[in-house]
């Protein structure tokens, strides 16, 4: 479980595959807080440290991970978004994330509205019935709020802190960007 409150913008330092995994290596100054068998968020992904050394951890990416996320747009040298994994008793500075991407999301615009950054991201329309004015959802593994929902895309505003800090300062029109849903509107539709 994570909040999408992005700790740092680590840097891809190698990507290898053998068979049918992946094997990424981060640097990464949360490697010091990480050991073997630990959940780490990489652009929103949940994924398993399988080492740690030096700066860095590397983790492992089954295929089915790699068909559903960006993960398999990384190239070495490629920044991604970083995070922890909450632990009993941390602040939830964001909303619940549970590193589950449930679709890549397409960015259609980048723009400024009344001084404010502004993205309109497109999804699978079936999933836009979770997506909620006022509502959390997480991209990239970012926490963010929506600001509106029309026309098949949802539109967020970014604070400068978290444009220049995570992986929306690189990204515009195109580019594809992992899609949480909040769990608890997920949720509310599974109870009824």
């Amino acid at each position: 479980m994570f909040t999408g409150i992005i700790e740092e913008l680590c840097l891809i330092k190698d990507i290898s595959r053998r068979g049918n995994i992946t094997r990424i290596a981060v640097d990464s100054k949360l490697a010091k807080d990480t050991r073997e068998g630990d959940s780490v968020s990489i652009n929103g992904v949940c994924l398993t440290v399988v080492g740690v050394a030096d700066g860095s951890f590397e983790f492992e990416a089954m295929p089915e991970t790699l068909k559903t996320t960006n993960l398999i747009r990384l190239k070495k040298g490629d920044r991604a978004n970083a995070e922890l994994a909450l632990k009993i008793g941390d602040r939830l500075g964001g909303h619940f994330v549970t590193g589950h991407v449930d679709c890549l999301g397409t960015i259609r615009r980048k723009y400024y509205l009344r001084d404010n950054l502004c993205f309109d991201i497109a999804i699978p329309p079936d999933l836009l019935k979770y997506v909620f004015k006022k509502g959390s959802i997480a991209v990239d593994g970012i926490s963010l709020t929506v600001m509106e929902k029309k026309s098949g895309i949802f539109s967020v505003y970014i604070i400068p802190h978290t444009f220049k800090n995570t992986t929306l300062s690189f990204k515009g029109p195109a580019d594809k960007v992992n899609i949480e849903l909040d769990i608890l509107a997920k949720r509310q539709e599974n109870s009824s």
